[in-house]
């Protein structure tokens, strides 16, 4: 477990480091000029570049919780945990952590990373879920982001069996994301048992 403290990575410091990621979450949420108030904060992400330490998060984090799944996406194991006492910040009730085990990327920090949260819809593509947002966050000002240093991205990730189709958007800056899509992850993995 050394490596872990000797990263911050153990799960009681990253715990103690939650206010101040969600800080940088909130001002990066201010800056889209929308409000997620009103939408679940899915799951909470970190990064790390080590298969070493993933392997030892990975542990580590089982006992704050359940692993909901453990599969490979884009050519790496990524491990969900649910967890038993789900994480109380800022107003928002997370229930899962997503912890992917390295890829070739290389992250300038190791740590918390993303928060996705689900704005619901039954978007099935990218351009479908862009409407759905235009829609339910009409202040967020897409052609101003670039000026503020926020870049997007638009994906499509899937695991091998699941059935249901979850476009995100992905709005990032400084390290800190957050990420918008139709479903929650329950929702995507209880389709992979369907």
């Amino acid at each position: 477990m050394h490596k872990l403290e000797q990263y911050n990575l153990h799960p009681t410091q990253m715990l103690a480091q939650l206010p101040e990621f969600m800080k940088a979450i909130n001002s990066l949420i201010d800056d889209l000029g929308i409000s997620l108030a009103d939408y679940q904060a899915d799951h909470i992400a970190l990064r790390v570049n080590d298969q070493d330490v993933a392997q030892q998060l990975h542990q580590a984090w089982l006992s704050y919780g359940e692993e909901w799944s453990n599969n490979m996406i884009n050519g790496r194991p990524i491990v969900i945990i649910g967890f038993e006492q789900p994480l109380a910040v800022d107003g928002w009730t997370i229930e899962a952590l997503e912890l992917p085990y390295p890829s070739d990327k290389v992250y300038p920090q190791q740590g918390w990373e993303h928060i996705e949260f689900v704005v619901p819809s039954s978007a099935k593509t990218i351009e479908e879920l862009k409407a759905d947002l235009l829609e339910k966050l009409p202040q967020l000002d897409w052609d101003g982001l670039d000026a503020k240093g926020i870049k997007v991205k638009a994906s499509s990730p899937s695991g091998e069996d699941e059935r249901l189709a979850n476009p995100t958007f992905a709005f990032k800056r400084d390290g800190v994301c957050i990420k918008l899509h139709g479903h929650s992850l329950k929702a995507v993995l209880e389709s992979e048992q369907a």
